[in-house]
């Protein structure tokens, strides 16, 4: 044996023996006493004072995989600087026990339907987790639980900084909620690669958030549960369209970035409320009503650029309601090679056409530009329906439903030459 091969299999030999046996960053969940056999009381104490003992450390605690989830009460609450770390990426058609209909790993089991799961502080970073509601209905509408959010923002302290990244929902109502008060605003929430489906239609939604919050990678679809229970009947996706609600709503927040989202089976696919600006890019909304609602209460900086994304609106009540983008208020929307079509669906009830591409409402001045954007499938004879006098909108290189080159500009009598 060579000198070279015997050394490195010394080493090899000293690197298995004195291999660190806990998580290098901090303790595990275990540690403290949190179990897959305990109760879910019991397990929601004990978690609560692991997450005591990492916030004044800044530590991270790993929440160690099992073949059996960890049921835990709701109430709990992530205070400053702590961390909980699983061992998922997201997993989108749910990971599965061998033998029985269950998510396995960093899971946590869910039945509290009082209390939201995880309030959030400022510092605070939850990662590579999995949620799961087991008594969740995936076939009644009539019986959907109308469980409290999964993630919430904390109401008593201002929460800046916050990471959330790889998680995975199952059975959800509301997956993630920072709508914070007023008075205790959020700042810096990260929100990426996360998965799930909420019977709610909400998925993500942000109130009074000054500092640049991003919505990154995520991934809403009813067939998240494929590999555990299936997924959910058509009869349940009518009724979150039917809840008319948003996938992402956006309120009170400053230069928001939503990039690479997805989302199936809703009545909305991104809500840009009144009092808001920032970028939507690379996305797909894909079989809703209303794929973009853009507001605006001023005309400083209520502006919008919209970009690389698709619109598949096609379900709703009629065909009059279905609008792939609607825009009033004030301020400017710029839509950058952004398609729209329409078609069916076997996984819930569509009409298989929408009104128009681009509704303008409203009757204060606001500003719309379009480039290279295809519109196809609707019934209107015009792309652009504008009900708005005061509204300057100009579309260049588009395509129409016939395939036509579509250049237009509209401009209130009142616009200056």
């Amino acid at each position: 044996m060579s000198c070279g091969l015997s050394l490195l299999l010394s080493l090899t030999a000293w690197a298995a023996e004195n291999a660190p046996t806990s998580f290098p960053v901090g303790k595990s969940i275990r540690d403290f006493g949190v179990s897959p056999t305990n109760s879910a009381a019991a397990n929601r104490e004990r978690l609560q004072e692991a997450i005591d003992w990492a916030a004044p450390r800044g530590a991270a605690l790993f929440v160690e995989p099992t073949d059996e989830p960890y049921p835990v009460d709701g109430g709990l609450v992530v205070r400053m600087n702590a961390s909980l770390i699983g061992v998922h990426g997201p997993v989108g058609r749910g990971t599965r026990h061998p033998t029985k209909p269950q998510p396995v790993g960093s899971v946590f089991r869910i039945e509290d339907e009082a209390r939201p799961f995880f309030t959030v502080e400022a510092a605070t970073q939850l990662r590579g987790l999995q949620f799961w509601y087991p008594k969740q209905t995936l076939k009644d509408p009539a019986k959907i639980i109308r469980y409290p959010p999964t993630i919430q923002v904390s109401r008593e302290r201002p929460a800046q900084g916050v990471t959330l990244s790889s998680l995975t929902f199952y059975g959800e109502y509301i997956a993630m909620d920072f709508n914070a008060p007023r008075g205790r605003p959020c700042e810096q929430i990260l929100i990426e690669h996360c998965y799930g489906y909420p019977l709610s239609g909400e998925f993500v939604r942000i109130d009074y958030c000054y500092d640049i919050p991003r919505v990154l990678h995520c991934h809403v679809n009813p067939a998240n549960q494929r590999f555990i229970a299936g997924g959910y009947s058509r009869a349940v996706i009518d009724a979150v369209v039917a809840a008319r609600t948003f996938t992402y709503a956006i309120n009170h927040t400053d230069n928001a970035v939503l990039m690479d989202v997805f989302t199936f089976g809703v009545y909305g696919g991104a809500y840009l409320g009144p009092a808001t600006y920032g970028q939507l890019t690379s996305f797909n909304l894909d079989c809703v009503t209303v794929g973009i609602h853009k507001l605006g209460d001023g005309t400083f900086n209520r502006n919008w650029q919209i970009a690389q994304g698709s619109i598949i609106a096609n379900t709703g009540p009629k065909v009059e309601d279905i609008h792939p983008i609607i825009v009033e208020g004030q301020g400017h929307t710029a839509l950058s090679n952004v398609e729209a079509f329409s078609g069916g669906n076997g996984a819930l009830t569509t009409l298989d056409k929408s009104q128009d591409f681009l509704l303008i409402r409203g009757d204060k001045r606001l500003t719309v530009t379009l480039s290279g954007c295809r519109m196809r499938n609707y019934v209107a004879d015009s792309p652009i329906t504008c009900l708005n006098p005061e509204a300057l909108v100009q579309a260049v290189a588009c395509v129409d439903k016939e395939e036509r080159l579509f250049n237009q500009i509209l401009q209130s009598t009142n616009s200056h030459p």
